[in-house]
């Protein structure tokens, strides 16, 4: 072969791997997301983020108490 004739060679070649490749599964996490965020919450807690997750927490009970509340009056009212 000339120089020339290998340049369009090695083009075929690498678009001939590419499109191998294309067709293959993606491989599978080793983790679970689920207990990654789990444990991605607690370390955050554990952290410099601790004051901030305990007020999200606070927020998110006050809420449910609020939202018991409301429907509560809500019940009472309709009677």
């Amino acid at each position: 072969m000339t120089r020339g004739a290998r340049g369009p060679v090695v083009i075929c070649m690498a678009a001939a791997l590419l499109a191998a490749a294309c067709g293959k599964k993606p491989p599978e996490p080793k983790v679970d997301a689920a207990a990654e965020r789990a444990a991605a919450t607690e370390r955050a807690k554990q952290g410099p983020y601790g004051a901030q997750m305990k007020a999200l927490e606070t927020a998110k009970g006050l809420e449910a108490d609020i939202n018991k509340k409301a429907q509560d009056a809500v019940e009472k009212a309709e009677k």
